[in-house]
């Protein structure tokens, strides 16, 4: 990053790799202390105006320059008018503050140049950066794995890299959790191999949440239940969620091959995940409409989004979801 940028703008749906991209700006700090006290996270849906120009205006405290992290811009400044209240904010930034604007939001590659933040950035890149972050295809997992596991001060085996990237499918952020679990495990004394995955990963888990969507499709509320809260035993909630939301964007891919005709291995070909977890999905879409998978995957985002804004905590609104879409028989 050249030292005269100091307005970074970040998006994709990779939130794990935006993470650790922005936590790239604690090394500016070299003093704990005054880093805490140079640092602010916002969120711009909650954060007021005054409070911004606040955070932004403010002079660093025994240290060249502040960090400020500003999250959700696009669902704040939407439309013409909003998009110009932000761009005239960013003129009033000054080269003391550093800026890192997070939206987690996915831009398909031929609309990055056209994009209102982008095309800003763009006019102003003495100053400005851009960056997209991606979810890789699940096709890269296994290199992605084997990348993260040397970034963690380990290795792993490529066939354990590539069982592991069956089991998490394309989620960064969990992928990388079992990594770190996996290397605990083995005490770092060795590569991963491939039974310590299927030692220490979570095949278990992955059956749970299968026989979970089945009671779904059933509308065995009683036994969605039991399964659910029997993952939360084992798992973070954050964990368990994640196993959730990635099933039912599977379902959905699924539906949409089957409405358009499709057969099994064309399932198989469009998630591109272990034929056993594809043919799950295969079975477990026909109990579903897209119409109604596409509202429960958004349902879960907007569940997610809640719970890490202070609203709702994870497991409550899981719980409230499987009552609502199984009954309680």
């Amino acid at each position: 990053m050249p030292d005269s940028a100091h307005l970074f703008f970040y998006f994709g749906n990779d939130e794990f790799a935006i993470r650790k991209q922005t936590e790239k700006f604690a090394s500016m700090f070299t003093d704990p202390t005054t880093a805490g006290m140079n640092t602010a996270r916002l969120d711009a849906r909650t954060v007021s105006e005054n409070e911004l120009s606040n955070a932004i205006g403010a002079m660093p405290f025994l240290a060249p320059q502040r960090l400020v992290v500003l999250e959700n811009v696009s669902k704040r400044y939407t439309g013409l008018e909003g998009h110009k209240k932000f761009a005239a904010f960013l003129e009033t930034v000054p080269p003391s503050t550093k800026l890192v604007i997070v939206d987690a939001e996915e831009i398909k590659e031929r609309e990055i140049p056209n994009h209102w933040l982008v095309k800003w950035v763009t006019k102003n890149a003495e100053r400005a950066k851009f960056q997209g972050f991606h979810l890789p295809k699940q096709r890269e997992m296994p290199g992605w794995i084997i990348a993260e596991a040397k970034r963690q001060g380990g290795s792993i085996e490529p066939p354990a890299a590539v069982r592991l990237a069956e089991m998490t499918g394309v989620e960064t952020r969990q992928a990388a959790q079992e990594i770190t679990k996996l290397l605990t495990y083995v005490n770092y004394a060795h590569a991963i191999g491939l039974e310590d995955v299927e030692a220490v990963s979570i095949v278990t888990a992955s059956v749970d949440v299968f026989e979970l969507v089945d009671a779904l499709g059933t509308q065995n509320g009683k036994m969605a239940q039991k399964l659910f809260h029997r993952l939360l035993e084992e798992k973070d909630a954050f964990e368990v969620f994640g196993m959730i939301v990635r099933q039912f964007r599977l379902l959905t891919i699924a539906r949409e091959v089957i409405d358009e005709g499709g057969t099994l291995p064309e399932v198989i070909e469009a998630l591109g995940v272990h034929p056993f977890v594809a043919e799950k999905s295969f079975n477990q879409a026909r109990a579903f409409s897209l119409e109604t998978l596409t509202a429960i995957y958004y349902r879960l985002l907007a569940m997610d989004e809640a719970a890490k804004t202070g609203g709702m905590p994870l497991d409550a609104s899981l719980d409230m979801l499987i009552v609502e879409l199984a009954g309680g028989r």
